[in-house]
């Protein structure tokens, strides 16, 4: 599409008009919702579910320019939503279930984060939920175990996102409020759900995007608990951000886990390597438990 811009989001707008199974909207001004996203009772009627499935179709230049719109609204409203707020990240694998007590850890790592901090996760299921759903309850301690006592009986999004959905949302029916959480999950990747827990969300199309942002908001520093792919991901894509920044920039990275993150998925010999001699070298750490990655974390804040 060749043009000036004004003409070029006129000949956009018509494309729209004359294209209405475009879920989204390309000049929206707020960050989702849990309810928005989850606007029907049955997943794939949702509009989580049918913008997914609109950014599997043909890629045509007026679609890619749509969701590239749409992308760069959702930058706009998170730059409104964070000014002022002083987030922490919480990265970590999205297999892990409710009821498992690795979860319970990543939801009370979340709860002490959120005590001082706005915890920040990339908004799916697993360790990302129990995050958010600890940094939202962050304020309400007492009610902390018997939430996690209600998801336990609906541990996976498998074999259907309903039943996953609508227990948490009986969770945040039955413990209103709670302070305000993030999630910047994408839909690059659509077999992951985004969780309800994230009082707002700020979902993606482009995943490069949405994983650059989740990096740079996170100016409290971010706490990786064990995962996979996206985790290792992660590490080392805020590693570079870290290696090139002055000291005063540099955020902490603390990886829990040292059996994991030394035997069952070494990253950590090579981060220690990365940072030798640089300004990040101090603020990257290695610890066994939740509770020194938030000694770590808080010390600094």
């Amino acid at each position: 599409m060749r043009g000036e811009p004004a003409a070029i989001v006129g000949r956009l707008e018509e494309w729209m008009a004359e294209h209405p199974g475009v879920p989204v909207d390309t000049a929206r001004t707020s960050l989702y919702t849990a309810a928005e996203l989850y606007d029907t009772a049955t997943y794939d009627a949702s509009l989580d579910a049918r913008a997914y499935a609109w950014s599997q179709e043909p890629r045509t230049r007026e679609a890619a320019l749509a969701r590239a719109l749409h992308d760069h609204a959702i930058d706009l409203a998170l730059a409104d939503w964070t000014a002022g707020r002083h987030l922490v990240g919480v990265m970590g694998g999205h297999r892990l279930e409710r009821g498992q007590p690795a979860y319970a850890e990543a939801a009370r790592l979340g709860a002490a984060l959120g005590a001082g901090l706005v915890v920040a996760s990339g908004g799916g299921p697993g360790a990302m939920e129990a995050a958010n759903l600890g940094g939202r309850l962050a304020e309400q301690p007492d009610d902390l175990d018997a939430a996690l006592a209600l998801l336990a009986e609906v541990p996976s999004y498998h074999p259907t996102v309903e039943a996953w959905v609508h227990r948490a949302f009986d969770v945040l029916a039955r413990f209103p409020g709670g302070a305000d959480t993030l999630g910047i999950p994408t839909w690059y990747y659509g077999h992951e759900p985004p969780n309800v827990f994230a009082t707002a969300i700020a979902k993606y199309f482009r995943n490069s995007t949405r994983e650059a942002t989740l990096l740079e908001v996170c100016d409290a520093g971010i706490v990786f608990l064990p995962g996979l792919g996206g985790t290792v991901q992660e590490i080392f894509q805020d590693a570079c951000e870290n290696y090139y920044a002055t000291e005063e920039s540099v955020a902490p990275m603390v990886l829990v886990g040292t059996a994991y993150w030394t035997e069952e998925l070494p990253a950590w010999p090579l981060l220690r390597s990365v940072a030798r001699g640089r300004p990040m070298e101090r603020h990257v750490h290695l610890v066994d438990g939740v509770d020194d990655a938030v000694n770590l974390i808080v010390s600094r804040t």
